[in-house]
């Protein structure tokens, strides 16, 4: 059986050879191909032969030739394919997903406006291909500090209790395995203290106590993680239960991180099957570190292979 491939796609912009990088890495540390792509969008009905022609071919498309030129002469590179795609990226990376382990891109491209944080492309792989998308950002982006862990690199994986995401665990749990990393799991829970006055000057305790939340989310977590570290005996793992909203402690957690993983979205009955979840949609928008975002029924050989 062929291994699957991580796909780099690229457009020529800064934050498409970022990422680049990145999925360089990822192709060496999973002994995967590495298939660069370029969407190139293109308008038939403006081009009379476009309909004959379809795509340009790779080694006439300038953006894959930036890529070769950038790329020659490295020790150490992958199998590596070059493809020219033509059609709407929104649509054509998506579809790319169903044959690869791993899609890397830009959280921007060269379109659309300067001032958004996330574009159209990244944001339309992320909610609709079958495999995980990594989401690299532009750096600089400024986070407030996270909370103390251990030395080293770090992955950070966020771990909702009530809809655990088995995929998402497993892809974490076998990144931090390859890059020998420490795994920070954040399982935070929602905590709105309700205080009630029965009489004047009087102070009642809310009716529920706030450490019996935090210990209850952190048997769970722990119950949750068990199987996974028996499969990863070498991954170190440090577990945290903070109260308040899951997405502010991710974004903190990023600085000076590996990667974040999320899962797509927690699982509603009634919900799209594609849809970003409100925790994911702010950790992309907002974090320092490359983000991977996992699809809940993602094939295992893509997460913990």
């Amino acid at each position: 059986m062929s291994t699957l491939p991580v796909i780099a796609a690229v457009d020529g912009s800064d934050d498409s050879l970022r990422a680049l990088e990145w999925a360089l890495t990822a192709a060496r540390l999973r002994q995967a191909p590495l298939h660069v792509v370029h969407v190139r969008q293109y308008a038939p009905w403006a081009q009379p032969d476009a309909l004959v022609a379809g795509p340009p071919e790779p080694d006439q498309d300038p953006v894959l030739e930036q890529v070769r030129a950038q790329l020659a002469g490295r020790a150490g590179l992958p199998v590596t394919e070059y493809r020219a795609v033509g059609g709407v990226p929104a649509a054509a990376l998506p579809e790319l997903g169903a044959t690869a382990q791993l899609m890397v891109l830009g959280s921007r491209g060269r379109g659309g406006f300067a001032s958004l944080l996330l574009g159209s492309n990244s944001l339309a792989a992320a909610r609709d291909a079958a495999c995980p998308v990594v989401v690299v950002p532009r750096p600089g982006r400024e986070v407030h500090e996270g909370p103390a862990v251990g030395p080293g690199p770090r992955v950070v994986v966020g771990l909702p209790v009530d809809s655990p995401a088995e995929a998402t665990l497993a892809f974490a749990f076998a990144e931090a395995d390859r890059r020998h990393a420490r795994l920070h799991v954040i399982a935070a829970y929602p905590w709105t203290p309700v205080q009630i006055w029965p009489a004047p000057g009087e102070l009642v305790p809310p009716a529920v106590d706030e450490d019996a939340v935090e210990d209850e989310t952190r048997t769970v977590a722990a119950g949750l993680l068990a199987a996974h570290r028996e499969r990863h005996p070498d991954v170190r793992v440090d577990l945290s239960t903070p109260p308040g909203d899951a997405a502010g402690h991710l974004v903190a957690a990023s600085k000076d991180a590996e990667l974040v993983t999320v899962g797509r979205h927690r699982r509603r009955l009634l919900a799209p099957a594609r849809m970003i979840g409100s925790v994911t949609q702010a950790v992309l928008l907002h974090a320092a570190s490359p983000v991977a975002v996992i699809p809940p029924t993602a094939d295992p050989a893509r997460t913990d292979g």
